[in-house]
């Protein structure tokens, strides 16, 4: 039975790990531990899925808890995928939420169709500037 948890302390090792086995780790700093230690440490609303002890699921966000919360990270490992792993990571951080506290997040290209299925709403107006 999956758990699902608030609180529970990720490693880097463990975190990268995930996004290796859910693919994200195509666009993220996985070669880099200390990055990806700063990425936990910082995120102040982390749910994460987890299969006996392993780590299977991650939702990793930042927010006000009441108007916005930008949604970094949706991980779930491939061989968990279609189980309804990630829908329930973001129901779960939605009750973290303000009653009016909106989701955002931007979409990796393989996913855009999922989040259209499970009732985000697209939004061309996002903009990034990279450093």
């Amino acid at each position: 039975m999956i758990q699902y948890r608030d609180d529970a302390k990720v490693t880097a090792e463990e975190a990268i790990d995930l996004y290796i086995r859910s693919t994200l780790g195509e666009r993220r700093p996985i070669d880099n531990k200390e990055t990806f230690e700063a990425m936990l440490k910082n995120a102040n609303l982390t749910i994460t899925a987890w299969d006996q002890g392993k780590l299977i699921g991650i939702s990793r966000s930042l927010t006000d808890f009441a108007y916005v919360t930008y949604l970094a990270d949706l991980a779930v490992d491939q061989k968990y995928q279609r189980m309804g792993i990630g829908k329930e990571l973001i129901a779960q951080t939605q009750k973290h939420l303000g009653p009016s506290c909106m989701i955002v997040l931007l979409a990796a290209p393989k996913a855009n169709e999922y989040y259209e299925h499970i009732g985000f709403e697209h939004n061309p107006r996002a903009w990034t500037l990279k450093n």
